[in-house]
């Protein structure tokens, strides 16, 4: 078996077999396999997509491909939840250590940004100390001492799928439903959780750019969920606009930890609330939606949840005087408020355009191994539908030279498109897709 003949294969369009995805993944894992050749195959992959079964045999493989995490000496059911990736997006700061606040386990191991998608994993190391990196024995002990971790993949742990998710950010081959169903759930199946909420995004600043894709990217991995025996519920959520106001690292972390003091920005604190409420359901913790969103904001606002965030950020060696007092977080050497150009309706604020303007900032990779600049970022003042005055602050950026300033400010700026009529705002969700 040659790999060459496994990227023909699927280059022109053909079903590889389960020993030839089996083949691709060990040989890529161990190094066999070049990223020039694993470029070329990703490549087909998007272009050519997979059959249900080719995605769960990769699925399956990629799971297997290292060590495999059995949490149930630590904790009986675990709850974890999971993106496909969103601008603003900083909900697993805040719905985690609220879940683990409810005395249900969670246990995460989350991602780096993704084209113009911000990390989780890149947020939480705007934190000074914060590690992101914990073996086997640490995440097990830190999950029955204190309930939650909130990690990096680790590196034993689905390793083939740490390759490629790097190798896809700088290779355009992102936005594949079967490349990102076994991204997804190869880590979830490898990192021993029982039941996964999944936020499937879609609009122009997500992946999936159509209700539709969504819709299908949503029922392939709760069918795949099903057929490796979990309980999944996935929920279509909306990112035509940033999820809340910040976008870029310690911005987010500012934002999630206002929130977590009954602060933040009323839609993202909203988006919060309901996907929490879906864990503490699959949890067994409420029986309906409305004792889970009642649960959730009790939790929140007694306080519980900012206190398991804190113990998170002290077990996993944050230094907790960034989080007790959060204007210690980088900050960007320049910070530029840019007026609006006129009055009106705000009837677009491009997603996908501000988390490529926070990119270029220094935000997040152009190529694989760069650096991040965690103080940079946006903050959008607006939400589509409402009534702008000329001369207001539209956004503020956060930028560490003038030259990326000036670039951003007019991306940003082009983002936004205003409208002399009233625009009607955009739905949190759409759709709720389960078993």
């Amino acid at each position: 078996m040659h790999v060459i003949d496994i990227i023909t294969r699927k280059r022109d369009g053909g079903e590889l077999s389960r020993e030839e995805i089996e083949f691709f993944v060990q040989g890529y894992t161990r190094g066999d396999v070049p990223d020039y050749q694993a470029a070329a195959w990703l490549m087909a992959v998007y272009l050519q997509g997979m059959t249900d079964r080719e995605t769960t045999d990769l699925t399956l493989a990629m799971a297997h491909s290292g060590a495999e995490l059995n949490l149930k000496d630590v904790a009986p059911f675990v709850v974890d939840k999971h993106s496909t990736g969103g601008v603003g997006d900083k909900v697993s700061l805040v719905v985690a250590p609220l879940i683990a606040a409810c005395d249900m386990p969670v246990a995460k191991m989350t991602g780096r940004g993704l084209g113009f998608s911000g990390g989780t994993v890149d947020k939480l190391e705007s934190i000074p100390g914060y590690r992101t990196g914990l073996g086997e024995a640490e995440f097990k002990a830190q999950l029955k001492s204190i309930g939650i971790v909130l990690t990096g993949q680790a590196a034993d742990l689905a390793p083939a799928d740490r390759q490629l998710y790097a190798l896809r950010d700088v290779t355009a081959t992102v936005e594949s439903i079967p490349l990102i169903v076994s991204s997804i759930m190869s880590k979830k199946l490898a990192a021993g959780a029982d039941a996964i909420v999944l936020d499937v995004k879609t609009g122009n600043g997500a992946f999936m750019k159509t209700l539709e894709q969504a819709e299908t990217l949503a029922t392939a991995l709760v069918r795949l969920g099903q057929q490796a025996g979990r309980r999944v519920v996935a929920l279509i959520s909306d990112m035509n606009q940033p999820l809340g106001w910040a976008v870029g690292n310690a911005l987010e972390v500012r934002e999630a930890i206002n929130t977590l003091h009954e602060g933040g920005p009323a839609d993202f604190r909203e988006h919060c609330m309901v996907v929490a409420a879906e864990m503490l359901m699959l949890g067994g913790k409420a029986t309906d939606n409305s004792a889970a969103l009642t649960l959730a904001l009790e939790t929140l606002a007694s306080g519980a949840a900012w206190r398991k965030f804190r113990a998170l950020v002290e077990a996993q060696g944050g230094d907790v005087r960034y989080v007790d007092d959060p204007d210690r977080l980088p900050q960007a050497r320049l910070i530029e408020p840019v007026p609006a150009p006129r009055s009106g309706y705000l009837a677009t604020v491009n997603a996908a355009e501000i988390g490529m303007a926070v990119v270029e900032l220094g935000g997040g990779r152009v190529k694989k191994g760069d650096s991040i600049d965690p103080s940079v970022g946006v903050i959008v003042h607006y939400k589509v539908g409402d009534l702008v005055q000329k001369d207001t602050p539209l956004f503020t950026v956060h930028a560490s030279d003038e030259a990326k300033l000036a670039a951003a400010r007019q991306r940003v700026l082009a983002a936004h498109t205003f409208s002399d009529a009233p625009v009607r705002r955009l739905p949190l969700f759409y759709r709720r897709v389960a078993d």
